[in-house]
């Protein structure tokens, strides 16, 4: 569920939250998920007690959806992607909240243009794409729409930066949006390095942990390049550019998993041979390099990453 992460991100920030859910139980576990989550960034020094009780009083749940929407001044939606169910959701939520609500979604690829289409006042719908898991990562896409107005995308960057996170605004409405643009040309990279015999999964995996993976978190792509040299870096890519796999659609590897039922760790085997691997255990690892990063920027002060 991102819906806890995102709701307490909003509470540390000093802003009154609401989980909104369709039943009063599934409200009450995103609740407690919540005050979870903010007890491990008590624990680990990534929020001081304070603020964190603080927050646990401005967060509640509630299943009354109408009632809560009309009273809002931003709502942040999670919920499936599925392009029907978001365009009747913002339909319903555009005739009940006031002129100045912020209307966003957490979606991760749909075209937030679309959703808005049957929205009358279009120009408040927005993406506000949390990363995963929301209450660590602090990176936030903020995706305009073909008529989102720019002052509605320049008070959702006010509100995110106030919460602590570090907001981009996306100005054009592209499927991947920005970070996942970036993502689905290394996965479909990976797989063609795969089918065509180069390297395994797990040494794929290692040099994107111990190579340029590692050092990404202080040393950005274009960083880099302009560091070494942009003359350098075109030689290399005009070079490897014409052994890249370029084709408009997903590799036949990575087709041929999913057409065998090897979808990953939910069927036990992927990429990987999930009955000798535990999907717990790498997502406990990922949480405790973040929670280890994010101490130290809290110990170095460093408040915009981007700098």
């Amino acid at each position: 569920m991102m819906g806890p992460g995102i709701a307490l991100t909003l509470a540390l920030g000093g802003w009154r939250t609401t989980i909104l859910s369709r039943n009063a139980e599934n409200a009450a576990r995103a609740l407690e998920k919540a005050r979870s989550q903010a007890l491990l960034l008590t624990e680990h020094d990534l929020a001081d007690r304070a603020r964190t009780e603080q927050a646990g009083e401005l967060l509640s749940a509630s299943t009354a959806f109408d009632q809560t929407i009309a009273g809002a001044g931003l709502v942040i939606e999670s919920g499936p992607e599925d392009m029907g169910f978001k365009q009747k959701l913002f339909a319903h939520m555009d005739s009940l909240a006031r002129p100045d609500t912020l209307l966003a979604s957490n979606t991760s690829g749909l075209s937030i243009t679309t959703v808005a289409e049957r929205c009358s006042r279009p120009e408040r719908v927005l993406t506000a794409h949390f990363w995963n898991p929301p209450h660590l990562m602090p990176l936030v896409e903020i995706v305009m729409g073909a008529k989102t107005a720019d002052a509605s995308a320049e008070a959702l960057r006010a509100v995110l930066v106030a919460c602590g996170k570090t907001p981009v605004i996306v100005r054009k409405d592209r499927p991947g949006q920005l970070g996942n643009r970036l993502q689905m040309a290394l996965l479909r990279e990976a797989a063609n390095i795969i089918a065509e015999g180069i390297a395994t999964a797990d040494d794929i995996d290692t040099v994107a942990r111990n190579g340029f993976g590692l050092r990404m978190p202080a040393y950005g792509i274009l960083e880099h390049v302009d560091v070494v040299g942009l003359n350098l870096a075109l030689a290399v890519v005009e070079y490897v550019s014409r052994d890249l796999y370029n084709e408009p659609r997903a590799p036949e590897y990575l087709r041929e998993l999913v057409r065998r039922g090897d979808i990953g760790a939910p069927s036990g085997k992927g990429f990987y041979d999930w009955s000798v691997k535990s999907a717990d255990e790498v997502r406990a690892r990922r949480d405790a390099f973040l929670i280890e990063v994010l101490r130290y920027r809290r110990g170095q002060n460093v408040t915009d990453p981007r700098r």
